[in-house]
């Protein structure tokens, strides 16, 4: 599926700066990036990890500005941007029948819908943990906090759900995963964001 060239990290870095101000917003761009690229190498795609992490670096690409048109509005602004219709589907998949009717059908995009709701909570979860810090997080505490409706309410349990049957993974398996993933990149982003905002 990998077939796009049109454009490379660092442009679709800038292109997602061109619509996203927001800290918060860009660190969870990259905190999805890292997650596929983790996933990206453990399920075996490795020869696709730049797809994989661009498609999750401008996923939410068109939510900042155009938040009421979620997945609607990216088409247009990644087509401006250079970006091919593979790494366009990949995007607009993770709002199936949320928004859009693009279904995610490579193991990529249903990784992406299922873990970006679950990078939320795991952050949520771990900002409120003496290390603020997922280095020493277990799947027990995550299971704690998502089984609290009103802790972390943005983060829809019945997509991470969804998600996670798409795979034919158990939920303890999705959260595992995604812990670890999130572990892999957390100090690279935190360091940058770090510079990026002149804080630390």
């Amino acid at each position: 599926m990998a077939d796009s060239k049109t454009i490379t990290r660092d442009q679709a870095w800038e292109l997602l700066k061109t619509y996203n101000k927001d800290p918060f917003h860009l660190q969870h761009a990259l905190t999805v990036e890292g997650v596929l690229r983790w996933f990206a190498r453990d399920l075996g795609y490795g020869a696709e990890e730049d797809f994989w992490g661009i498609v999750g670096l401008l996923h939410d690409i068109d939510f900042e500005q155009f938040p009421t048109e979620h997945c609607i509005k990216a088409p247009e602004l990644l087509r401006q941007g250079g970006v091919g219709e593979d790494i366009i589907h990949g995007v607009c998949s993770h709002g199936y029948e949320l928004t859009v009717d693009v279904k995610p059908e490579h193991e990529m995009e249903k990784v992406l819908y299922a873990s970006d709701e679950l990078t939320g909570l795991i952050w949520a979860v771990a900002i409120i943990r003496p290390s603020k810090s997922v280095q020493d997080m277990e799947v027990k505490s995550v299971k704690k906090k998502y089984k609290t409706p009103a802790f972390a309410a943005g983060c829809s349990r019945p997509v991470i759900e969804k998600g996670a049957a798409m795979l034919g993974w158990e939920l303890d398996t999705l959260i595992e995963k995604t812990i670890l993933a999130m572990r892999s990149c957390e100090g690279d982003i935190n360091a940058f964001m770090e510079g990026l905002t002149g804080k630390g």
